[in-house]
């Protein structure tokens, strides 16, 4: 894709190789409907083929970096093997893309993030959190397994006892709480929070970059060894797609009710 093939994701050109990305659906949090969570998958493969490109800074426009999937277009997909496969590649892609492109990415969660959005945001090689963004894994709270990225990646940045809190309970965590834990690279206000970003990725756009990259490439490979746990949860998630639970999971948070999971009667 080219750039000006994306619908939901700006981009703007800055000194030093930086390449500015927004994720653009504001009126809906930005969540990823699925025309976005294609896009989240491809923007960094554009990258990798975009010579000029040295660092890449990803931040979400209005209030939020990106709250998750869009769970209207989710709930039609259920029960339905063709449709819940795509999504789990689609899921894979994502990551994958990310891992294996060499130039850094760096994140700026400047808001809430679920989802496929927190993978985007904490699969970046830096990431740097606002103090009161709000974030969360919440895939048990709708009846599916863990499967966008966090079994895989977590338990290497906090640890598993801390993962396992999180991802078993899905409860929130904010900015504070997440560096505390070494979820992320770095706390900031939010009104420090792009200046950090851009500062960050002039200083690596200036860096030799064989080298960057490189060493981008050395450090992924601990994500690399740790693939098959991924595979396994996103292949779990999608047989839960296919089960009781996630209907009632997905119905209960559209209609903003307490969910009465069947598993549980």
């Amino acid at each position: 894709m080219r750039y000006e093939d994306y619908e939901f994701l700006r981009f703007e050109r800055r000194d030093n190789g930086v390449l500015a990305v927004t994720i653009n659906r504001p009126e809906k949090l930005n969540a990823a409907n699925n025309t976005l969570h294609r896009e989240f998958a491809q923007i960094w493969l554009t990258v990798k083929n975009d010579p000029t490109v040295r660092v890449v800074v990803i931040t979400g426009a209005g209030r939020a970096f990106s709250a998750g999937g869009d769970l209207n277009e989710e709930i039609d997909k259920l029960g339905k093997i063709e449709p819940i496969i795509s999504m789990g590649e689609g899921a894979l892609d994502i990551v994958y893309n990310m891992i294996n492109l060499d130039k850094p990415v760096i994140s700026a969660i400047n808001g809430p993030a679920a989802g496929a959005g927190l993978a985007v945001a904490l699969t970046a090689d830096i990431s740097i959190i606002a103090e009161e963004a709000r974030i969360t894994d919440a895939h048990v709270n709708i009846g599916v397994t863990s499967g966008d990225h966090a079994v895989m990646m977590w338990p290497l940045y906090c640890g598993i006892p801390k993962s396992k809190l999180y991802l078993l309970t899905a409860d929130l965590l904010d900015g504070r709480e997440a560096e505390r834990i070494g979820l992320v690279s770095m706390c900031k206000p939010l009104s420090e929070l792009l200046p950090t970003a851009f500062e960050l990725a002039d200083r690596i756009g200036k860096k030799p970059q064989r080298a960057v990259q490189w060493t981008k490439r050395c450090l992924n490979h601990w994500l690399r060894q740790a693939a098959p746990i991924f595979d396994l949860s996103v292949a779990y998630e999608g047989l839960n797609f296919m089960e009781p639970d996630a209907r009632e999971g997905m119905e209960a948070f559209l209609q903003k009710r307490p969910a009465q999971f069947p598993s549980n009667r």
